[in-house]
């Protein structure tokens, strides 16, 4: 047993030295002349950018179509003969499925431990612009969507870069961005999507069900959990999006009524926590650096929660039943609201009004986020844990889709089941082995999706802002007729 793991730490080590630092290289560089223990991703930036570029172009779409959004979502604007496989709602819930996780958790602690209170100032700030950045790519997802051979709606970055940009007269570039999108999205799939979600959900439940804390604690539970995903993925995108549109409002609705309990019971502590947030978000009290290391990370963790401009979510929203593709992207645009400027949000507020972020015993990440919610209610762990697991479940299920349609690209659908076998071998690895350099190879070729996916919407940005307008005029006029939800 010793030589065998001995055997896979040496295969990871070459792994992580071969290809995880390189790619690390690409997307990261450290402004280490204003603080040595900064490291500013280069992604971040680009997201950022991305994001407030698309902000002043639809002229705040994120405000002045939010209350459309909500219309569309409650099925407002939907007719029964429209094209697609699955409503508003579920497009929504399926998205919201992959990005609301574990880093709503864990990763707005560590944002909050590194950063301070003020990162949460910036992490609403990047949800805020990121909404944007939703509404352009997923409008895209749903105006370049193709009806495949079996009946199935595909639709996402790899077509609109492929088809949109060679509509322009750059058909080389855009098959050439299209394949490097198919091919992070199919690594992240496996990594981020699948193996870290598995393996930090046996991490969680674990340590609440001690009869599980062992190697063959491992083995079941990684077949259980495999074969939970197994049920829901062979379903395809229908059974995904039902799956989700079930546990997504309970795991947000159960996490964020704890939130809002505990904040009632720190009432009286509320405005000196949300002025400790504001005012650290601008402080110089660290210096320079100091502000910018606040707002690297609130701008990170909200970049790595959302996924906005990843293109990810385009995959997914596609498959909505609508004639309009503006009206998803305004449907899509919900997702930061929800998955950042909500949840991440709540997870900010408890911790600095428990003073989490600077008790002793707090520990951190998760532990952080645990410690400050048992304060008030000590049963809180266990139903962490519980939650922990279902947000590692729904993401998996949503990414499982993303790959597939991304493999589908690279290699057809005659190997589908392949990939499906692949997918949940795995989610069965993830629970056993650490695979670290695997998984940071698959977070980082998530983000690394934004890269190619972010060139071709800003190329395509004139094509969204003509059709946004052009949408606007007819909803102005009275031109959609409005149906009253059951």
């Amino acid at each position: 047993m010793q030589g065998a793991s001995g055997l896979t730490d040496r295969l990871e080590g070459l792994f992580r030295t071969l290809v995880v630092d390189p790619l690390e290289l690409l997307i990261f560089f450290d402004l280490a002349f204003w603080n040595p223990d900064i490291q500013l991703p280069l992604v971040v930036v680009w997201l950022i950018v991305g994001a407030s570029y698309f902000t002043l172009r639809f002229r705040f779409i994120n405000i002045r179509g939010f209350t459309h959004a909500i219309d569309c979502v409650r099925g407002r604007y939907t007719r029964p003969e429209e094209s697609g496989e699955i409503s508003h709602f579920q497009a929504l819930s399926a998205a919201l499925s992959a990005t609301v996780g574990l880093g709503n958790i864990a990763g707005v602690a560590v944002a909050v431990g590194l950063g301070g209170p003020g990162a949460v100032f910036w992490m609403v700030m990047a949800g805020f612009l990121g909404m944007s950045s939703k509404f352009a790519e997923c409008t895209l997802g749903q105006r370049y969507r193709i009806l495949r051979d079996d009946g199935h709606v595909s639709g996402g970055a790899m077509h609109y870069l492929r088809d949109g940009l060679a509509e322009l007269g750059h058909a080389r570039l855009g098959s050439a961005l299209a394949m490097v999108f198919a091919v992070m999205c199919v690594g992240g799939s496996l990594g981020g999507g699948n193996m870290f979600q598995s393996n930090q959900a046996y991490a969680q439940i674990s340590s609440v069900v001690p009869i599980l804390a062992s190697t063959s604690g491992k083995v079941v539970f990684g077949i259980a959990l495999a074969a939970l995903v197994a049920l829901v993925i062979v379903g395809g995108i229908r059974r995904i999006g039902e799956v989700a549109a079930a546990l997504v409002p309970f795991m947000c609705t159960t996490y964020v009524l704890c939130g809002l309990a505990i904040l009632l019971m720190h009432a009286s502590a509320l405005p000196n926590a949300m002025g400790e947030i504001i005012g650290s978000a601008f402080s110089m009290e660290a210096g320079f650096g100091g502000l910018v290391g606040t707002l690297i990370q609130g701008f990170r963790r909200a970049a790595f929660s959302n996924e906005a401009g990843t293109g990810s979510a385009a995959i997914v929203h596609s498959a909505a039943r609508t004639e309009e593709p503006v009206r998803e992207g305004m449907v899509a645009l919900l997702e930061p609201f929800v998955d950042t400027l909500i949840v991440c949000t709540m997870t900010g507020l408890v911790i600095v009004v428990t003073d989490a972020h600077i008790h002793p015993d707090a520990g951190k990440g998760i532990a952080m986020t645990s410690w400050a919610y048992a304060r008030a209610f000590a049963w809180f762990p266990v139903l962490l844990s519980f939650i922990a697991v279902l947000f590692a479940f729904s993401t998996m299920i949503s990414w499982s889709y993303y790959g597939e349609q991304c493999w589908i690209t690279l290699f057809g659908t005659g190997s589908v089941g392949f990939y499906k076998g692949l997918f949940l071998l795995f989610v069965w690895l993830g629970a056993i082995f650490q695979a670290e350099a695997v998984i940071a190879f698959g977070d980082m070729m998530i983000l690394g999706m934004a890269f190619p996916n972010l060139i071709g919407v800003a190329m395509l940005s004139g094509r969204i802002k003509t059709d946004l307008d052009h949408y606007m005029e007819r909803l102005r006029a009275g031109a959609f007729q409005r149906v009253e939800p059951h």
